[in-house]
């Protein structure tokens, strides 16, 4: 400890004292902040020298008592005489700092500028990118960080994941089919999903259209991927879907690649249902064992969230021709269901029974009829016999997707053939009794209806297919301007005619209303009184129904309706003005 902490001081010769009778320690410098010793005879001040080191706590307990000539506390005046840093370089500060981590700076480094250690790090930055990047076992990039687009273009992908075993061999056979016929973004998807070690093939209607000879409209994908997985390797990808869980992978222009989990029949594996679908699913189970034996099981798939292998997934798909697989790799087509014989045959089928699959989602009805309309497909004896046994249990499916399946009837460009199955196989009946009825008289109505699916099948290879509220009342018409006719307030039976359709078909409120003034125009159009028609908002998609009715007639077109502008396809929707409060 110092001496000049201590309230006395040492003698002189004694240790703790120099010669001059000073204490031990002293400095030379000013006599400024030196503390007046009383032991010393009078005014003797004691020199102190400043500390280099952080005084400890008995240093500096005597200190606080002490007092200088001007009042101002001794450890004040230590305490600013040593807080007044030196000018030290940037360099020894920096080391000071990284001390307690371990890591110091070679004092070289002091004297030199920032540009010229900035200069260094861009050197040794750039020669680490001209290396090739390596990947640890965790699948990190290491190196250069690179865009995945990067990865995705060069270097063979990583080989998938072995197939479990148990399942059945597949049907491999080299696939007849053009890469360039496929969404270069579809195989993008499917070169990162292998090369992270996923499965990844192209599946559905996509590889049905490819090997037909149709231009498909969409790709989908299936891979082992969990959905999850999926929006962690693609930045641009939404999870969409309760009952069937989705990744949206969106592209410029609108496009989405649809990309699906490998599932499983939800009947089989009760114990993979994920989150609060659990209780459901198993209070279900009991039910769904029993579905063999019983016919008035509920067999209808609300939650279809477990996740499985290949040749599940192809097992629980609903056709054949669309339970297929192609492989972009070695560009070969996997078939688990016998689909390729029914493409070469071109007829539908059902993958398992027909009944048992029309129970689980009775949409297929509306589908088989879809698929075999729109390809020229031949439907399999047992498939019709069960679409016509099973046409009642179109009543139990979900109303929204009800009207959306037969909105894609009219829009496909085989309204004509769709109508007509339906009609034959009773499921136009289940949906649309009113309409059926006109269509079992075989009246001028009813022949008429049928020009009119044929008009419009014309405009939709002509590349003009008309809104939804045309197609709705176009096919419609006859009903419409039934009821209108026959009640006296036309308002009303409109009304009427539209509660009985809601029952099954979730038909919107501005849809009705649209179709309504659509047809309420029909007569000022055929009369030729236009007036102040022109000038309201559903003008144009009156003149459109006009024109249908016309070509359905046989009657040649008015000069003013080939003056309105033809409709694009391809337009946005048309936004509806907000009403306005009153």
């Amino acid at each position: 400890m110092d001496s000049a902490s201590s309230e006395s001081s040492s003698p002189p010769g004694e240790p703790g004292s120099t010669a001059d009778g000073e204490p031990a320690g002293a400095d030379e410098g000013s006599a400024e902040g030196a503390v007046t010793n009383p032991d010393a005879g009078g005014d003797a001040p004691i020199r102190k020298r400043r500390r280099r080191r952080r005084p400890s706590r008995e240093d500096s307990s005597g200190e606080e008592a002490a007092a200088s000539d001007d009042g101002q506390p001794a450890r004040e005046r230590d305490t600013r005489d040593r807080d007044e840093p030196e000018k030290r370089g940037r360099g020894e500060r920096a080391a000071e700092g990284r001390g307690a981590r371990g890591r110091t700076r070679p004092e070289a480094d002091d004297d030199r500028s920032d540009r010229e250690r900035s200069r260094e790090r861009r050197s040794r930055r750039s020669s680490r990118d001209a290396e090739e990047p390596e990947r640890g076992r965790d699948g990190r990039r290491r190196g250069r960080r690179r865009s995945r687009d990067e990865e995705d273009d060069d270097g063979p992908p990583s080989p998938p994941r072995e197939r479990p075993p148990g399942g059945p061999e597949p049907l491999v056979v080299p696939a007849e089919v053009r890469k360039e016929d496929i969404d270069p973004d579809a195989l993008k998807v499917i070169r990162r999903l292998r090369r992270y070690g996923h499965d990844a093939y192209l599946v559905g209607g996509g590889v049905r259209d490819l090997l037909l000879g149709v231009k498909p409209k969409d790709f989908d994908i299936a891979t082992s991927a969990r959905p999850s997985e999926v929006r962690n390797l693609f930045r641009n990808c939404r999870i969409i879907g309760r009952r069937f869980r989705l990744a949206h992978i969106l592209f410029a222009g609108g496009k989405i690649i649809e990309t699906a989990t490998f599932r499983r029949d939800p009947t089989e594996a009760f114990d993979q249902v994920e989150g609060e679908f659990k209780e459901e699913m198993d209070a279900l189970e009991k039910k769904k064992r029993l579905a063999k034996r019983r016919d008035d099981v509920d067999l209808l798939i609300r939650h279809d969230n477990v996740f499985g292998e290949p040749h599940e997934d192809a097992l629980r798909r609903d056709f054949t021709i669309n339970g297929l697989f192609y492989d972009s790799e070695d560009n070969t087509v996997i078939d688990y269901v016998g689909g390729v014989a029914d493409v070469k045959n071109r007829v539908v089928r059902t993958i398992g029974a027909p009944d048992l699959r029309f129970r689980e989602d009775p949409v297929r009805i509306l589908r088989a009829i879809k698929f075999s309309a729109r390809l020229d497909l031949g439907i399999h004896p047992d498939l019709y016999d069960a679409m016509v046994a099973q046409r009642e249990e179109l009543s139990r499916a979900a109303r929204p997707r009800l009207l959306e399946e037969l909105l894609r009837l009219l829009r496909g460009g085989a309204a004509h053939r769709s109508y007509w199955l339906m009609w034959e196989t009773g499921a136009l009946g289940v949906l649309l009794p009113q309409l059926a009825m006109h269509l079992d008289d075989d009246s001028a109505e009813a022949r008429l209806l049928w020009k009119r699916l044929a008009a419009i099948d014309t405009l939709k290879r002509a590349g003009t297919l008309p809104d939804d509220p045309v197609l709705f009342s176009a096919l419609m018409l006859g009903p419409i301007t039934e009821a209108m006719a026959g009640a006296k307030d036309p308002m009303k039976g409109y009304e009427a005619l539209m509660d009985d359709v809601v029952e099954t078909l979730a038909v919107p409120r501005r849809m009705k209303e649209r179709a309504r003034n659509i047809v309420q125009a029909q007569r000022r159009l055929l009369a030729g009184r236009l007036g102040v028609l022109p000038r309201r908002e559903y003008f144009g998609d009156a003149a459109t129904l006009f024109a249908i009715e016309c070509d359905a007639r046989g009657e040649r077109r008015p000069d003013w309706l080939d003056e309105q502008p033809k409709p694009d396809a391809n337009a946005p929707p048309r936004r509806r003005r907000r009403r306005r409060r009153r």
